[in-house]
């Protein structure tokens, strides 16, 4: 359907649904979902002509502090244009309607700084290669009520549980906001997979059905956007942030990605005469993934809080080890289901959470696996125990690095990555490492609750 008529088809929808408002929603490179809406009356043209937005958003970061970045000032304008093939009417919010963007120019160009663009240009590259790709990211979060602390009189944030990892009380505990979250995304078109109560007091763990890795993008952002609304429509706070109880779990947003031939037909992972059933160019590709991973976490795992999670012993995965089922390797070769052995081969990235853009995640991890690629890269010999367990001249001897400890180390490693810098190109490459960089100096100026505060919040 030509995008012209699926606009149409998209705009008579809305009106038959009672839709009033619908949301031009974008995320920045704070990580930050962000929006504008239009009223029904001009969504037609709305969907043609876009809604205007300063440049200078993609310069302001997730305390809505502007990051000084050449070009992003109070001078300049770009339009959020809607995709009508992502239209969901949303079932928490009453005559509200959303779609995804993308942020092109003046003139109808894709604005160098738009990570949706982003995303689909490296798409393309792997396209060059014969690759397509499958994708989607395992949500994990925190579900807490809001409190009074009698001593202070300040307003804090205390889980809802305190149940064991998988326990049926911490199903128990949520299962009527779950169910009603389930329902919604469903009612958008989300395939739901698997849930359950995860380590953490109050932590829930959901995962849902894989897509192409655009689409994937975007129902990652609907899926946050309903956990976070469905909770709070409920009496209770959803937090997607890495750690927003320091003393517990953290929340990963693990991606899980498979390689496809052009058509879609074929599992490139798949090879059952190799061990494990993975393929070599599996094997390139992960290889790529980890011999950029100390930069690439500066976009995977992009905030001060993140670096909380990335410690040895946590199964978040500290080290750039790669292994079959290994829950403390940066890459985790999953194992297949009997009933799918080749449609089930994937590979997971543990060290991802949810505070990351998906385009600009996903693109970034497509770069690197694709210079694995090309690179006939190896990944080394596949790590069975814990890698915090060997020695530092074993793990010198397998190649093995340790990530880097702050946000700050690993955006100089991405300043440094020539392979992910222009894979992103030069705007938006300056505009995110910058907007990172007043986050770092905010975040190191304040304590620990001022951290959680803020992070708990914002994702």
């Amino acid at each position: 359907m030509s995008k012209k008529k699926l606009a149409d088809k998209v705009t008579e929808a809305a009106r038959d649904a009672g839709v009033r408002f619908v949301r031009f929603m974008y995320t920045d490179n704070g990580g930050i979902i962000r929006a504008k809406a239009s009223h029904i009356d001009g969504l037609r043209d709305r969907i043609d002509d876009g809604i205007g937005l300063t440049v200078a958003m993609q310069a302001m970061n997730m305390m809505d502090q502007l990051a000084e970045v050449d070009g992003m000032g109070p001078v300049g304008e770009i339009r959020l244009t809607p995709d009508p093939a992502s239209f969901r009417i949303l079932p928490y919010a009453p005559n509200t309607a959303a779609m995804t963007v993308d942020m092109l120019t003046i003139d109808g160009k894709a604005w160098d700084a738009c990570p949706r663009s982003f995303l689909k240009r490296q798409i393309k590259v792997a396209e060059g290669h014969g690759i397509s790709l499958q994708m989607v990211v395992e949500f994990e979060w925190s579900m807490a009520e809001k409190v009074i602390d009698f001593n202070t009189g300040e307003e804090k944030f205390k889980p809802v549980d305190e149940s064991l990892c998988f326990s049926t009380t911490g199903f128990m505990v949520t299962q009527h906001v779950i169910n009603e979250l389930v329902e919604a995304l469903e009612d958008q078109g989300i395939q739901v997979e698997q849930f359950y109560a995860e380590l953490g007091h109050g932590q829930q763990e959901l995962s849902i059905r894989h897509a192409d890795p655009l689409t994937a993008a975007d129902n990652h952002i609907f899926a946050r956007e309903t956990i976070r609304n469905v909770s709070y429509n409920n009496g209770l706070y959803a937090s997607l942030a890495p750690k927003p109880f320091l003393d517990q779990a953290g929340n990963g947003g693990h991606i899980h990605f498979s390689l496809w031939d052009a058509e879609g037909e074929r599992n490139l992972m798949y090879d059952p005469d190799k061990p494990y059933g993975f393929s070599e160019l599996g094997l390139q590709f992960v290889a790529g993934i980890l011999d950029h991973l100390p930069a690439l976490l500066a976009i995977t795992c992009p905030t001060y809080n993140s670096y909380h999670r990335l410690q040895p012993h946590f199964w978040a995965s500290a080290y750039t080890a790669w292994g079959p089922d290994n829950r403390e390797g940066a890459v985790r070769v999953a194992s297949r289901f009997h009933s799918n052995e080749e449609g089930s081969a994937n590979a997971e990235l543990k060290a991802a959470d949810l505070a990351a853009n998906p385009y600009l995640a996903f693109g970034a991890l497509i770069a690197a696996g694709v210079d694995g690629i090309r690179r006939k890269l190896d990944p080394g010999e596949p790590i069975f125990v814990d890698p915090g367990t060997l020695t530092e001249d074993e793990r010198q001897r397998r190649g093995i690095k340790r990530f880097p400890t702050t946000l700050s180390e690993a955006l100089d490693n991405l300043e440094k990555d020539d392979v992910l810098l222009d894979a992103l190109g030069s705007l938006l490459a300056k505009s995110y490492i910058a907007v990172k960089r007043k986050e770092y100096e905010t975040f190191s100026q304040h304590d620990a609750a001022f951290e959680t505060k803020h992070h708990f919040w914002k994702f």
